[in-house]
């Protein structure tokens, strides 16, 4: 089994070299380098990495981009992109130019960035990367209803809601899951998938996580395992990185090994396009 990791953030010290947005703050850690990921990644077994800029360090994809050209067999990137930048349409043609580029990811989690998905304003960035055929994971933990309207109409569309819809500063255990029913209406939409991300960050016991077993099963009995993206969120995480994934490979047990193949690996590979 080629595993595939769907979401790592990796970045430098907020530097003269590598400023950070004035005033940002990080909640994990002054940095985390391709190095640190690929020692996490080789003790666990993980073949490769989907990196995703973050947030704190400005979201620059130079880091990250330069991590998969010096390591093609390993990462490739979802980019971070401002919709609010001028030129928007044409940078959505552009975007998968550059080496190790696979798609976008858009953090929605903010009054004014949910504003993406639920005011028309932006309808062309929906278009548009349906257009550029950009596969797009979208992280809108209390909003991911606003999905449904926009996969109805790009139904060519590719979007993976990031972990599993929740909000990985939120509640945990029974509470983090209140508004589950919201994510499984997605699944009407065979154009959106859901990325099983950060999810021992829900749970306040440790491996095998057993509060979580019985939200998973109920996405996956929505979605089906070739909708469903396993990724650690290694940064965040409030449980050992190896415990994240035996979470998939041994803890669950309504799993079968095909299903294990394409959650921990097929499904990032075909919806990302980064084939195995």
């Amino acid at each position: 089994m080629e595993i595939i990791d769907a979401q790592i953030h990796v970045w430098q010290p907020n530097s003269v070299e590598r400023p950070w947005p004035s005033g940002a703050v990080s909640r994990q850690g002054g940095a985390f380098s391709v190095e640190q990921a690929l020692a996490e990644m080789d003790a666990a077994g993980v073949s490769r990495a989907i990196l995703v800029p973050p947030f704190w360090a400005g979201g620059d994809s130079a880091y990250a981009l330069e991590a998969a050209r010096r390591h093609p067999s390993r990462f490739a990137v979802m980019g971070h992109f401002d919709p609010d930048l001028a030129g928007g349409v044409e940078r959505l043609h552009q975007w998968r130019h550059r080496s190790g580029m696979l798609g976008i990811r858009l953090l929605m989690d903010t009054e004014a960035t949910s504003a993406y998905a639920m005011d028309k304003r932006y309808a062309w960035l929906w278009a548009g990367c349906e257009n550029a055929r950009l596969p797009l994971m979208c992280c809108l933990p209390g909003h991911v209803a606003a999905l449904g309207p926009i996969a109805l109409r790009h139904r060519k569309l590719r979007l993976i809601v990031d972990h599993a819809g929740r909000d990985p500063d939120g509640s945990k255990d029974a509470a983090a899951w209140k508004d589950l029913d919201d994510l499984l209406q997605l699944a009407r939409y065979p154009n959106v998938a859901v990325k099983l991300s950060s999810l021992p960050c829900f749970s306040t016991a440790p491996y095998p996580f057993p509060v979580l077993h019985g939200p998973i099963e109920r996405i996956y009995d929505a979605f089906g395992a070739t909708r469903l993206i396993w990724g650690s969120d290694a940064t965040r995480l409030t449980h050992p990185y190896r415990d994240n994934l035996r979470l998939f490979t041994e803890g669950l047990s309504f799993l079968t090994e095909n299903d294990r193949d394409w959650i921990l690996g097929g499904a990032a590979a075909e919806w990302c396009d980064w084939s195995l």
